[in-house]
C-alpha cells in the first residue's frame, strides 16, 4: 500500500485504482461532493463498479480498498459502498474493482468462477458488487467460515432473487463448507 506523503494538502489526495496511480484535488472537477462510484465509472472509465440506489443499501457499487486503520494503524482490507464514499477521503487508499479480479483473456477470479458455476447470476446487475465484497472478505480474513460469508453479504442486494445460488457459491470458499457443496464447484464443461 502505498502511504500519502506527509506534505500534502488536505485538499489533495493520491490513491490507487487497481494499481494505477489517481491524483486529485479541491481545485480540480473534483468537488467535496464526488463520490468514488463517480470517479471510478467517469474518470478511471470502469464500468464494472454499478451505481443503484445511491444510499448504501444495494451494494451494486461495492469495491475493495486497503487502507490503513486510523485507531490501529494497521493495515485493513475492507468493502466499500463506493456511491458514499467522498473521493477526497480515499487519500492512500488502493481501492479494486471487479476489472483487477480477470477477465476472459487472462482468466478469472475463482470468485468469478464460483459465481459462474453455481448459476449465481441472472441479469448479473449486483453481481460485481456481490463478488468485491466476497473478495474484500478473502482479503480481510484468512480461514473464512460460511457464518462468515452470510453476515457479509448483508449489505448486498439481487433484485431477482439469486441469493441461494450466489450464497452457496460463496460459501464454497468457506474452510466449513461441505464436501457436497464443494463438489458442487466443478465446471461442467472441464
Amino acid at each position: 500500500m502505498v502511504k500519502p506523503d506527509p506534505v500534502v494538502s488536505s485538499s489533495h489526495v493520491e490513491f490507487h485504482i487497481n494499481g494505477q496511480k489517481h491524483s486529485v484535488d479541491a481545485s480540480s472537477n473534483v468537488s467535496s461532493q464526488s463520490v468514488l462510484a463517480d470517479y471510478i465509472r467517469d474518470v478511471a472509465n470502469l464500468k464494472g463498479t454499478k451505481v443503484m440506489c445511491r444510499e448504501g443499501g444495494c451494494g451494486a457499487c461495492t469495491v475493495s480498498a486497503r487502507v490503513i486503520d486510523p485507531v490501529t494503524g494497521i493495515e485493513v482490507i475492507k468493502s466499500i459502498n463506493s456511491c458514499l464514499t467522498p473521493v477526497l477521503s480515499c487519500d492512500g487508499w488502493d481501492v479494486s474493482t471487479v476489472e483487477s479480479l480477470g477477465n476472459k483473456h487472462e482468466g478469472y477470479h475463482v470468485i468469478q468462477k464460483r459465481i459462474v458455476n453455481f448459476h449465481g447470476t441472472q441479469c448479473g446487475y449486483c453481481t460485481p458488487g456481490m463478488v468485491m465484497n466476497m473478495y474484500s472478505l478473502l482479503g480481510a480474513k484468512k480461514d473464512i467460515q460460511m457464518e462468515d460469508v452470510e453476515k457479509s453479504l448483508d449489505g448486498n442486494i439481487c433484485r431477482c432473487t439469486g441469493y441461494r445460488p450466489i450464497l452457496d457459491a460463496f460459501k464454497s470458499l468457506a474452510t466449513d463448507a461441505s464436501n457436497d457443496l464443494k463438489q458442487k464447484c466443478s465446471d461442467i464443461e472441464v
